[in-house]
This record gives C-alpha cells, sequence and structure tokens, in this order.
C-alpha cells in the first residue's frame, strides 16, 4: 500500500514523514521548497509504504515545476493520499487549488490534515478547511508527535480494505542497497532514472538540484535492489548553505546503510581530492566501491586508454585498503557501460557474501607466513600466526589467532591482506583483519 504526503510548500509534510518512519530520512528546514524529489520509506511498526512529495507550487518551468511534475505522479500512482495543510496560516487560494488538482488526479482516500495544531490560541478558524471538500480535518502537530491515532486509523482501514498483505522477508531475496555518490552535476540522478527507466529524479544542469537521499525500491537487471540518490558533496570551502551542509551529512550517512557505493566522476575532467575523499570513506566504512567514469562518451577516443589508466593509477596509489578499485566508464545519458556495472557489482556483492573453508584460509596464510614471517615484537618476542578463520560478510572479516606478542604492525597486516585478496579474487572487495591473542593452554 502507497501513501502519499501532499500539499503546498511548507506546510510540514518531510516533519510527518520523518515522525511516521521513525527516521530523519526527510531533510527539514524552515525554507519552503527544500524537499525536491519523490522520498519513499516505510511507516514505522507497519508495512505501508509512504511518499514525502515537494510542495505542490504553479511554476510553469525550472526545479519547482519539476518537483511538482514528480508530486502529482505520486498521487496518481497513490493508494491513499495525505493532504497536509498549515494550521496557523489557516486556508489560502493555493490549497484550494492543489485540492482539486488532487481531486481529479486520484480516486483513492484522501485524508486531509491540518498541521502544526499544538497551540489552540495560534490556530485558523478550522471549520473553513471544510472548504476542501475532504471532509472532516483531522488536528496534528507532526513536531510533537501528537494527533497520530487518526493517521493510523485511517491507514489501517484502507489497508483492511484492501485485504494487502506485504510478504514476508526471507532474507533469501534481500534487495542489494547502492548509493551513488559523487560531487554536484556528475550525472548522479540521470543515472538514476536510467537505471529506473524513468524521469524519477530531477535533472538540471544547474549543481545541487538533488537535496534529500532518495531511496527507490526498483528491479534491474535481474535483481532486486534500493538504489539511493544523493545530493552533490562539494569541498567544505565551497559549501556556505545550511541546507547544502544537512544534504551532505545525508549523502555521507547512505554510506552506511549501503551494500554498494557508486562513485561517480566527472570523465571529461581531472580527479579531484574529493572524490578520493569520498572513496576513502567507503572503504573505511568496508563497503563495496564501484567508480563509475560518467560521461566517458565525451571523451576524445584517442586519449581513453592513457585517461583511465591513469585514472586507475590514481586510485590503486591512495588507498591501502583495496588491491585493484573497481573502475568502469559509463554514459549515463546513452545508457552505454550500464548493465555491465551493474553485472560487475552483482558479482563482487555475491562473491562478497561467500564463506570460505577455514581449512583453504589457513593454508593461504600459512603460505604467506613462509614466505615472509612476521617480524619480532616491540619486546623482541617471536610472533606466530597460529590459525584464521572468516567471521564475517560485507565486509570480509578474517580473525587470525595469535602466539606469543599480537601487536603486529600495519605494514605485514597488509601483506597478509593483499595476499588473501590475490588468492581468493577478492582484489575489488575491502577485507578486515581482526587479530585475536591466542589462550595459553598451561593458564
Amino acid at each position: 500500500m502507497k501513501i502519499v504526503i501532499a500539499g503546498r510548500p511548507n506546510t510540514g509534510k518531510s516533519t510527518l514523514f520523518n515522525a511516521l518512519t521513525g527516521t530523519r530520512d526527510a531533510l527539514v528546514h524552515d525554507r519552503p521548497g527544500v524537499t525536491r524529489d519523490a522520498l519513499g520509506g516505510v511507516v514505522r511498526d507497519r508495512d505501508y509504504d509512504i511518499v514525502d512529495t515537494a510542495g505542490l507550487e504553479s511554476a510553469r518551468t525550472g526545479v519547482a515545476h519539476d518537483s511538482t511534475d514528480v508530486a502529482v505522479g505520486a498521487i496518481a500512482e497513490s493508494d491513499a493520499v495525505l493532504f497536509v495543510v498549515d494550521g496557523r496560516v489557516g486556508l489560502t487560494d493555493a490549497d484550494l487549488n492543489w485540492a482539486r488538482l488532487v481531486r481529479r488526479k486520484t480516486k483513492s482516500p484522501v485524508l486531509l490534515v491540518v498541521n502544526k495544531s499544538e497551540s489552540a490560541s495560534r490556530m485558523a478558524d478550522t471549520n473553513e478547511f471544510y472548504k476542501l471538500g475532504f471532509g472532516e480535518p483531522v488536528m496534528i502537530s507532526a513536531e510533537h508527535k501528537r494527533g497520530f491515532d487518526s493517521l493510523y486509523e485511517f491507514m489501517d482501514n484502507i489497508a483492511n480494505e484492501k485485504v494487502e498483505k506485504k510478504p514476508v522477508n526471507t532474507g533469501k531475496n534481500e534487495r542489494i542497497k547502492i548509493a551513488v555518490l559523487g560531487q554536484p552535476n556528475v550525472g548522479k540522478s540521470t543515472f538514476v532514472n536510467r537505471v529506473l527507466g524513468e524521469k524519477r529524479q530531477i535533472v538540471e544542469d544547474a549543481p545541487g538540484i538533488t537535496r534529500d537521499t532518495v531511496k527507490i525500491p526498483t528491479k534491474f537487471y535481474g535483481r532486486d535492489i534500493v538504489i539511493m540518490d544523493t545530493a552533490g558533496l562539494r569541498r567544505k570551502a565551497g559549501v556556505i548553505d545550511d541546507v547544502e551542509t544537512l544534504s551532505a551529512l545525508k549523502s555521507l550517512d547512505a554510506i552506511e546503510k549501503a551494500d554498494v557505493v557508486i562513485l561517480m566522476v566527472d570523465a571529461t575532467r581531472n580527479i579531484e581530492n574529493q572524490a578520493l575523499s569520498i572513496a576513502g570513506r567507503v572503504y573505511d566504512a568496508g563497503k563495496i566501491l564501484c567508480v563509475a567514469l560518467n560521461k566517458w562518451d565525451l571523451v576524445e577516443p584517442e586519449i581513453r586508454d592513457e585517461k583511465l589508466l591513469k585514472l586507475k593509477h590514481q586510485f590503486t596509489n591512495s588507498f591501502h585498503q583495496i588491491i585493484k578499485p573497481l573502475i568502469l566508464a559509463t554514459s549515463a545519458e546513452t545508457g552505454t557501460g550500464v548493465q555491465n556495472m551493474f553485472k560487475r557489482i552483482y558479482e563482487q556483492y555475491d562473491l562478497a557474501n561467500a564463506t570460505v573453508p577455514t581449512s583453504m584460509l589457513n593454508r593461504i596464510v600459512e603460505k604467506l607466513v613462509d614466505a615472509r614471517q612476521p617480524p619480532m615484537s616491540r619486546l623482541k618476542r617471536p610472533m606466530k600466526i597460529k590459525f584464521a578463520h572468516q567471521v564475517g560478510h560485507h565486509p570480509m572479516r578474517i580473525a587470525i589467532n595469535v602466539g606469543g606478542a599480537s601487536d603486529i604492525p600495519e605494514s605485514y597486516t597488509r601483506y597478509l591482506r593483499r595476499g588473501i585478496a590475490t588468492e581468493l579474487k577478492w582484489e575489488h572487495l575491502p577485507i578486515i583483519i581482526e587479530y585475536k591473542k591466542a589462550d595459553n593452554p598451561f593458564d
């Protein structure tokens, strides 16, 4: 069941979305028009899909026009609508106009929600809201989470009428969470639209169009995924707006929530330290990274080989956490290379889900230790690597039992990591090695 939150700008729709989902996924700010795309989530303690939309505006061109088109499309596809108005401001002509549009676009039930109703002394005349034609208004305060019982009752009644039950997730068909990150205007939203096969995300030449991290469940190239379009990340010196700061924080938070991160860079420009910094965050988080060289079709054919080699060298020399970064050329505009990219991503995801037999892992580690013994400890005691086994997936996590001193230097850990990754064909995957001091049987 899909429930859409709609209304004119600055009525508190995003605050309501966050309150109902129990998240902070929607960007909230006093400035109107902060939300631009349709942001999906799930109602907390229920299995209802809910969508936060941009404020409905009468602009004929530009971002506001595109945002309204996305919102209207969501309303048309909804099973129910929460039409939100501002109880402090009272009924406006814009509310009346958009209420008429909602009635034209959907035959689904609509609940009139009067937000910001926490103070009776500051409330406008509530009777005038009946003019919207949605029946009795429900008074709530999204900020203080008051009046939500009526919202839940409305949603539950619709769900019961539809007799719709969401299938239980057994984990056998779990969606792969893929976040698309990068600097502004490198083509992230165009790429997401290419994957979705529709203009779901707003695309403009100007940077900074996407502000929320938008999570969209879909199926692409035979697999169920959740693709996350994020706000562009600029250098701190270039960020002077607090909305952009909040957007950037949500983009970085997407790294933690993702299984795979696609770092999109503009192939027509030189790689910047900002992109390398993002890649470093992804590796440190133990996530699978794919660097997408977007706009590859605009690169002169005679310099492509040299450029690709230079970029691979730059990424490889910047990080010790990984042997061979996954760097692929693509064009979000034409679709070239997109399916191949997802094929490679799925291969790495499945590989990161594999369990290596302990006997095989120990043979590999024993071979590496024979070729290069661990150094002496600071106390001049020999270090003995005794036993290794895999203890985790996504990221790959190897536990190694160590006898004697256990302060193995990072240089030797890198040696083991590279050796294990090479033997097991994990060159594109982050590997974490943990040391455990072996128990003394005589203690």
